[in-house]
């Protein structure tokens, strides 16, 4: 099977590992890719947007599967085009790819499911604004309606902080949303979803705010841990049931069936589970430690739901123990992050590349904000704490910073759901 990966940052990079170590491989590309993939794949100019694009490198390389990793092209249709093609596709169409393209449009699916989330209201007019938000009670969470890379939320007690949020995104011509806040720990649920066929990857939890103890603001993903050591029994099983399997149902209901990898980002309140958010696509950093921990070949589970096969593919097959993954950032990130400084270490084991490129002297250097994704496993989370840890002093970049509590609550065991 011959397979293109199209996407440039460490989730890519992570498929494209798991990917390689599938014996039905026979050719691997990424296109455009980074410093990271090139170790391991063809490495393939394109506008990942572009739907003509891609689809006539597809043709060029003669590929068996198109895997598309980012949700804007997934937003604008590209796996629509790639599947015109004739080419097997591993992601959603727009239509469907608007549950993450749209926070509005992921409302009204989940309130046609039945599926708890979090009250909320869309504001897409200034002279609005503090009559909606007069709604809520503090912490107040604002959110861009569309998609903004995991940096378009702002949660805070501080209304004059969340009405300047919101009018900023006003101001750029952004429909606001405005949603009551969810208590309880949060986790993240993969679901490969075929239709009305959804099978679960093992839940994660990921690091929103840029510093130790949940400080600072909103950014892509500091890092992740899995499994959830603090989740209990059944707990996979209830969030399949009352989620994400009613959601794929409406999908189906509304023509509109999706087909790729549906993300739950949920918060497991005192009231039971809730949808915070939905993704159309593999989440980052995530995907890091969820795939480190996936012992089924991965291009034939993916071609699987490309293919419309799912339901036949045997039961799903997972290592023991844990990963964790800790992003290393370039200085400024989130807001304007320097570019450009070498990078040392880049080449060590478990170390995934998002935001580099090597330059013309081979030297392997920034370029963007999430610079790298270090993966550590073990027996269990401190052992895969201090391996993942372990792995980051081994990288150097000037001005750059990590968290260096990425799932120690869950390590002490300080993590717990509410009324379970």
């Amino acid at each position: 099977m011959r397979v293109l990966v199209v996407g440039s940052g460490a989730r890519e990079h992570a498929l494209v590992l798991a990917l390689a170590q599938d014996p039905q491989v026979t050719a691997l590309a990424c296109a455009p890719g980074n410093a990271g993939t090139a170790a391991v794949a063809e490495q393939r100019g394109v506008d990942a947007r572009d739907g003509a694009a891609v689809v006539a490198l597809a043709r060029d390389w003669q590929a068996d599967l198109v895997v598309i990793g980012p949700e804007i092209p997934l937003v604008a249709g590209v796996a629509d085009a790639v599947r015109t093609a004739g080419f097997a596709c591993f992601g959603p169409g727009a239509d469907a790819a608007r549950i993450e393209g749209s926070k509005a449009f992921a409302k009204d699916v989940m309130a046609a499911a039945g599926v708890p989330t979090a009250a909320s209201v869309i504001v897409d007019n200034p002279a609005k604004l503090d009559e909606e938000l007069a709604r809520f009670t503090p912490p107040y969470v604002v959110k861009d309606d569309g998609l903004a890379a995991g940096k378009g939320v702002v949660v805070s007690a501080d209304l004059e902080l969340a009405r300047a949020h919101a009018m900023h995104l006003l101001d750029e011509g952004h429909p606001v949303l405005l949603e009551s806040y969810l208590d309880g720990p949060e986790a993240s649920l993969f679901c490969l979803v075929d239709g009305d066929t959804v099978v679960p990857l093992v839940p994660a939890q990921d690091f929103k705010r840029v510093g130790d103890g949940d400080a600072g603001p909103n950014t892509g993903g500091m890092g992740a841990y899995a499994p959830l050591p603090w989740a209990g029994e059944g707990l996979v099983e209830e969030l399949v049931a009352t989620v994400v399997q009613p959601v794929a149902d409406e999908m189906v209901r509304r023509g509109t069936p999706f087909t790729g990898l549906l993300y739950a980002g949920l918060a497991l309140t005192s009231n039971g589970p809730s949808v915070i958010e939905f993704n159309c696509r593999f989440g980052d950093p995530e995907t890091q430690v969820v795939l480190a921990l996936l012992r089924t070949p991965l291009a034939g589970l993916l071609n699987a739901v490309a293919t419309g096969t799912l339901a036949a593919h045997p039961p799903l097959e997972w290592s023991d123990g844990a990963a964790v993954t800790v992003v290393v950032a370039a200085e400024g990130y989130p807001a304007t992050p320097r570019l450009g400084d070498v990078i040392t270490g880049a080449e060590g084991e478990g170390v995934l590349h998002a935001g580099t490129r090597r330059r013309d002297d081979g030297a392997v250097v920034s370029a963007g904000g999430r610079v790298l994704s270090v993966v550590g496993t073990g027996p269990d989370l401190a052992a895969a704490r201090e391996e993942a840890y372990r792995r980051v002093a081994g990288v150097h970049l000037a001005g750059s910073h990590h968290r260096t509590d990425i799932g120690l609550k869950a390590e002490k065991g300080d993590v717990t759901v509410p009324g379970r």
